[in-house]
């Protein structure tokens, strides 16, 4: 019978009585998941690319994978740049969400009164649609980079914010009082029991908070601007080209997929013991 033996530490494992160590059994999931990524998506593009050939569909309806890499192939400098201007957007918009979403989520918790008073605003300004309020902020602040930033972190801040928060509150109340026992300050509680605690919560809502900057920079874009891949989205669909929509979109969902990536990936740098305790069911 296999047996899983655990050190403290929980960097090593025994598996059949040979032992392993943590990083190396982490670092070949690792590889067996980007394996797995890889062979669906290119399942997908063959299925894909089959389909367009079988079935004949309309060209303005669908086009096939080669044909979209032939669209790009044709102008790679032009999407390259496009894509620069809507990454540029995205980042600055994700950072300015982080901050704002931790520093909220600190003030939310560290008084009732505060909570009160700020969170019914943060709400609100959640639920108001972001396709609404795009267009007065183009009318505000102009067709620049500006209007596009402020949709995106509008968008991110909110998951960011309330995971956070959730982190911050679920730290266990034993050790809390524990610290105040020992006449620790409020800012020792913080930095060594509340926020080591929310760290994969406030990871959590910054995955998610990723993709909504990239959906709030796309929108800016589709409102109004000159650059960017929502531009080439909209400039395509004017002129129905088929290609181009399809070169953008790709391009676009590929940004998405690095950036969600880049996420994770710090996360499981900073915090490998919270993948650890993940995948050995550890609550």
């Amino acid at each position: 019978m296999t047996q899983l033996d655990e050190n403290r530490s929980g960097r090593t494992t025994v598996v059949g009585g040979v032992r392993r160590s943590g990083s190396s059994v982490s670092r070949n999931e690792r590889v067996r998941e980007v394996v797995a990524v890889t062979v669906t998506v290119l399942i997908i593009v063959g299925v894909w690319e089959l389909l367009t050939a079988v079935l004949g569909v309309a060209p303005v309806v669908l086009r096939s994978p080669q044909q979209i890499f032939g669209e790009f192939a044709t102008d790679p400098m032009l999407y390259l740049t496009h894509a620069w201007t809507t990454c540029y957007e995205i980042l600055i918009g994700f950072a300015i969400a982080t901050v704002l979403g931790v520093a909220l989520a600190v003030v939310v918790v560290s008084s009732r009164l505060l909570q009160i008073t700020i969170y019914p605003i943060l709400l609100v300004l959640q639920i108001v649609p972001k396709v609404a309020v795009a267009p007065l902020l183009i009318v505000f602040l102009g067709f620049g980079v500006l209007p596009k930033v402020v949709i995106g972190v509008l968008l991110a801040f909110f998951p960011i914010l309330v995971n956070t928060a959730i982190g911050l509150r679920s730290a266990d109340r034993e050790i809390i009082d524990l610290v105040r026992v020992l006449n620790g300050s409020r800012l020792q509680e913080f930095v060594h029991v509340r926020f080591p605690n929310a760290m994969p919560f406030a990871f959590g809502g910054l995955k998610l908070g990723m993709t909504l900057a990239v959906i709030g920079a796309i929108i800016g874009e589709f409102v109004g601007a000159n650059k960017g891949l929502g531009f080439i989205l909209i400039q395509a669909n004017t002129q129905v080209n088929t290609d181009q929509a399809y070169a953008a979109l790709i391009i676009l969902s590929a940004i998405g997929l690095v950036l969600y990536g880049a996420v994770a990936w710090l996360e499981s740098l900073l915090l490998p013991w919270a993948r650890e305790v993940k995948e050995q069911g550890i609550p």
